[in-house]
């Protein structure tokens, strides 16, 4: 099995930055594609960035230009760089990826970090 693991969410005010970090680990032969979701209360959850496992990056119209996705593959993990954060932004950001074991290849959620954004 797989296990995410994210870190670096937090309490920062409107127009800060945060760093979240998703690290994988267990058994798997290696990850495909990355990606940061995330949901607000009473919300679902959405897709905020992606990156495949060649680094094409995706992200949602809301964040463009002011989250960059990025990853490791040495340490299988993906990042997450969030500058000028607004309010909006608040939520639970989960790690997403997708990984082959032995098996076959499937999709792995974190547990969520908060990311809180207010004055």
């Amino acid at each position: 099995q797989v296990q995410l693991v994210e870190s670096g969410g937090g309490l920062v005010q409107p127009g800060g930055s945060l760093r979240l970090s998703c690290a994988a680990s267990g058994s798997f032969f290696w990850l495909n594609a990355m990606g940061w979701y995330r949901q607000a209360p009473g919300k679902e959850r959405d897709l905020v960035a992606s990156i495949a496992s060649g680094g094409m990056a995706n992200y949602v119209d809301s964040v463009k230009g002011r989250f960059t996705i990025s990853r490791d593959s040495t340490k299988n993990t993906v990042y997450l760089q969030m500058n000028n954060l607004k309010p909006e932004d608040t939520a639970v950001y989960y790690c997403n990826a997708g990984a082959r074991i032995w098996r076959g290849s499937f999709e792995y959620w974190g547990q969520g970090t908060q990311v809180t954004v207010s004055s």
